[in-house]
């Protein structure tokens, strides 16, 4: 009923950027809280950025002043803009949005994105 769909993803030198999107659609009623994650291989996957339904955005402080968490809740969409990149920010980057669906008598979910993957590399 709900998908979420990234894009953005890619091979990038170390000090460049990217800008990973993603889109939520079906049959969505509202969306709540929106992040990205990451996971490196062999790694668990760990909270990268968050951004509330008012816009209040929290950083790990692993890309604090280097990454921004955006929002655009009339296109149901969340992203990432990244900045300086370094190798160590190889991972598969996934999006996550707390949703609640047209069905009201359900309450409110996680749903994720199926993953993109981000390298880092000379």
């Amino acid at each position: 009923q709900v998908q979420l769909v990234e894009s953005g993803g890619g091979l990038v030198q170390p000090g460049g950027s990217l800008r990973l999107s993603c889109v939520a659609s079906g049959s969505i009623f509202s969306i709540y809280a929106m992040g990205w994650y990451r996971q490196a291989p062999g790694k668990q996957r760990d909270v990268v950025a968050h951004i509330a339904s008012g816009s209040t955005a929290n950083y790990a402080d692993s890309v604090k002043g280097r990454f921004t968490i955006s929002r655009d809740n009339a296109k149901n969409a969340v992203y990432l803009q990244m900045n300086r990149l370094e190798p160590e920010d190889t991972a598969v980057y996934y999006c996550n949005a707390v949703i609640q669906t047209s069905d009201l008598s359900v309450g409110a979910n996680d749903y994720w994105g199926q993953g993109t993957q981000v390298t880092v590399s000379s």
